[in-house]
């Protein structure tokens, strides 16, 4: 997921992207647990696109304060 790609997602849609990373980020961390996770690397790469996520609907929430 690029950064370019959030861009040009309204923030709703951004909304969405972010409650479904933090449900497989729900689950990744439930297989942890129960030792069924088999590629750890995943988690990392769910956390990091959250961030990536809030850090442009804090951009975007920003502009729009701007403008008012």
């Amino acid at each position: 997921m690029n950064a370019s790609d959030l861009r040009d997602k309204t923030p709703d849609e951004l909304k969405t992207e972010l409650a479904n990373l933090k449900k497989e980020a729900f689950n990744l961390r439930f297989q942890a647990a129960t030792n069924q996770l088999e590629g750890t690397a995943r988690m990392r790469t769910v956390k990091r696109d959250a961030a990536r996520v809030k850090t442009i609907l804090n951009e975007k929430a920003r502009a729009a304060a701007k403008e008012v």
